[in-house]
């Protein structure tokens, strides 16, 4: 096939050093005009033209001379017309903002033919339209095979423009700082990647910008939910899961659910917001308690009709069609990469038809491209701090593998944007540091499903006397995250559930699936039930769950005992550490007894926490939904998500542990960049409570 599109080009100057930021007066670049760049574009595009009408039947171009006439008038309009309609205060601005681009772009071909007298002939609307279309395509190739990145000046130079028009910058000496956040990316994973030449940038930061890698661990719950929650809000106590019931409303909360993500940050926020204090929110479950927010799932309705964080995006002409062709290419990617893995046989392999190429795609260019000009627009607004998260390798690997070649591919695009980030930091009005971080790692292996021909649920419901077992396993965490973009970005309200999906009140039991991690709620009781109330109601359940090859541990709280994790051939005393016969959390992380014994703590447990095998020698385990890259539990790289940052912003000498010691840390950053507080002796790690 094909070179993938100019998303990956090489940048063609140095990139400018990523850390520290300067210490001494902060001055900001003007960004220089190069003309040696302007007529290089010029030329990619007329040949791009010439190609794009050489295919339609209903264009055609009089030469090469003609081709560069009209690609200068395009690129005049260019200049002109998106900005304007990206400072028009749209209803539905994604939609509107993306169809009025595209209909400019088909007029802007139409006006030149015009303009030109006829030099280029288009015989209507429609045909201009794939004709823009494939020029934008074929110049996107050009690019790539010349190694070229000509839209950073350009980009940079818009950006500014709108963000000097929506406030007065902060111009200050102050560093700000920026965290990307890459979901589901492991320590060991981007070791490697950094190694083999799929994460070149920040393999550069780290041998020559004096940056430092670092690794943590993550809570039990191992997930998006939990450690943004921890991360940005400093709490993430009660959320034992991506989803759970809480027994006492008989209501089924879930960390993708606008109304509930909502509800989460209610709860947990304090004084502890990362993004307190003028910060952004780009791309998160939780807004960190940010003064502006986009593609953040608790603050959807923050904007219900003009968001103007889309502006930018729409005031560069060549966003559009450019993400139209890059998400052409995703999906066709992914298509051609599900049909080698099947021919190959390659195991283990997910379920990659349906909408989920649409999905991947949706994620690995619209919300990454939208995310990636916000954070421009933050930077050269001066913002103190902006948090964004990027989901497009967490996606990708869910469905295609841990390190799979597609997998790797989406996490060398989002290197190449971290590099177009860095890029843009002598043009903001302070200096910025950039700390890269990801909230959890995945482990690999078959499905729980695909091993044994049957789900969690099946075995639970042959497990007990009698009882109506209803499963909800929601898929992966991204399945709405597009959905809300949308919903946002259109000033629509959520399409929130009707209440009734969530209420499980008149249910015997509810089985639900967070990864490798499952959760058994008997609704007997509007509480906890001890393992005394298991065993006498359904004797059957523990050891059918405890003796499955499969099952690694179970979390279940005695009335006699206390909190307990019960293995195949033995069981650990969380209270006091006591084992009896062989320690089913042997295999698992020397900080799994403090975890579960944590988790055990929370009121919104469930009646029995169930956790997948962890086999280390194969470094496998497997999820309880249909996910052959999972995350959500105990065992392997899932727990050890990573930290780099600038070598001046130093990590405490005790490991990091919880994601509520990571936000001490990042909040303690912030603050030692300011100026405003000493550096404590010790980060405190997650409290555990009995």
């Amino acid at each position: 096939m094909s070179p993938p599109p100019a998303d990956d080009a090489p940048p063609v100057t140095a990139e400018p050093p990523v850390g520290p930021a300067s210490e001494t007066e902060w001055r900001e670049e003007r960004i220089r005009f190069r003309p040696l760049h302007m007529v290089r574009t010029w030329l990619f595009s007329a040949i791009g033209l010439l190609i794009a009408a050489w295919i339609v039947p209903g264009a055609h171009i009089n030469g090469f001379w003609a081709a560069l006439l009209v690609a200068a008038v395009i690129a005049a309009l260019n200049a002109i017309l998106p900005p304007i309609i990206a400072a028009i205060r749209l209803p539905l601005t994604l939609v509107f903002g993306f169809l009025a681009i595209l209909v400019v772009d088909a007029l802007m071909l139409l006006a030149a033919d015009a303009i030109t007298d006829e030099r280029m002939k288009i015989d209507g609307f429609w045909w201009a339209l794939l004709v823009a279309f494939l020029a934008s395509a074929v110049t996107l190739v050009i690019e790539v095979v010349a190694g070229v990145d000509d839209d950073s000046e350009f980009s940079f130079r818009v950006v500014q423009r709108i963000a000097r028009k929506t406030g007065a910058p902060v111009r200050t000496d102050a560093p700000g700082i920026v965290f990307l956040e890459i979901d589901g990316l492991a320590l060991p994973v981007l070791r490697r990647a950094m190694r083999d030449g799929n994460a070149p940038h920040m393999a550069r930061w780290l041998a020559e910008d004096d940056y430092t890698l670092s690794g943590w661990e993550t809570d039990l719950s191992s997930q998006t939910g939990a450690s943004q929650a921890g991360i940005l809000l400093g709490s993430n106590v009660d959320i034992p899961a991506f989803r759970w019931v809480e027994k006492e409303a008989a209501t089924v909360m879930s960390c993708s659910a606008p109304a509930d993500c909502a509800e989460l940050e209610r709860r947990h926020a304090s004084d502890k917001g990362l993004l307190l204090d003028g910060g952004a929110s780009r791309g998160n479950l939780l807004s960190g308690q940010a003064e502006a927010v986009i593609l953040t799932v608790s603050r959807i309705e923050a904007e219900k009709r003009a968001n103007p964080g889309y502006r930018t995006f729409f005031a560069n002409g060549f966003n559009v069609m450019r993400v139209l062709v890059l998400f052409t290419w995703e999906v066709v990617l992914e298509w051609t990469a599900a049909l080698r893995a099947s021919r190959r046989d390659v195991r283990p392999r997910g379920h990659r038809g349906g909408i989920y190429p649409f999905m991947r795609a949706a994620m690995c260019v619209v919300v990454r491209d939208l995310i990636v000009q916000s954070v421009l627009t933050d930077m050269m607004a001066g913002r103190p701090a902006v948090y964004a998260t990027f989901s497009s390798y967490d996606e990708v690997a869910h469905h295609s593998g841990l390190e799979r070649a597609d997998t790797l591919e989406a996490l060398r695009k989002l290197d190449h944007q971290f590099g177009r980030i860095a890029r843009a930091r002598p043009y903001a009005p302070r200096p910025y540091e950039i700390v890269v971080l990801s909230d959890h790692g995945q482990t690999q292996g078959a499905t729980f499903k695909q091993r044994n021909g049957y789900a969690l649920h099946d075995l639970v419901t042959r497990s007990l006397e009698s009882a109506d077992v209803t499963a909800l396993v929601g898929g992966d965490e991204h399945d709405s995250a597009v959905g809300t973009a949308i919903g946002e970005a259109t000033g629509r309200p959520p399409k929130e559930k009707k209440r009734a999906k969530n209420d499980v009140s008149g249910e015997d039991v509810v089985v639900l699936a967070s990864g490798n991690l499952g959760l058994v709620y008997l609704m007997d009781e509007r509480r906890r039930m001890t393992r005394e109330e298991i065993d006498a109601r359904h004797p059957r359940l523990l050891p059918e769950l405890t003796a499955h090859p499969h099952v690694g541990w179970v979390l279940v709280r005695s009335a006699e005992h206390g909190p307990l994790a019960l293995g195949p051939r033995g069981t650990r005393h969380l209270a006091d550490g006591r084992v009896d016969g062989e320690d089913p959390l042997a295999g698992f992380s020397p900080n799994a007894t403090r975890h579960l014994l944590r988790t055990d703590g929370f009121s919104n447990v469930a009646d029995l926490m169930v956790g997948s095998f962890y086999d280390p020698d194969l470094d496998e385990g497997c999820a309880f939904e249909e996910l052959i890259s999972f995350h959500g539990g105990l065992g392997g790289p899932q727990t050890e998500p990573f930290i780099l940052h600038p070598g001046r912003l130093r990590m405490p000498d005790d490991a990091v542990v919880g994601a509520e010691a990571v936000n001490a840390l990042l909040r303690e950053w912030r603050a030692e960049l300011k100026g405003d507080a000493e550096r404590p002796a010790t980060i405190p790690t997650t409290e555990v409570t009995a």
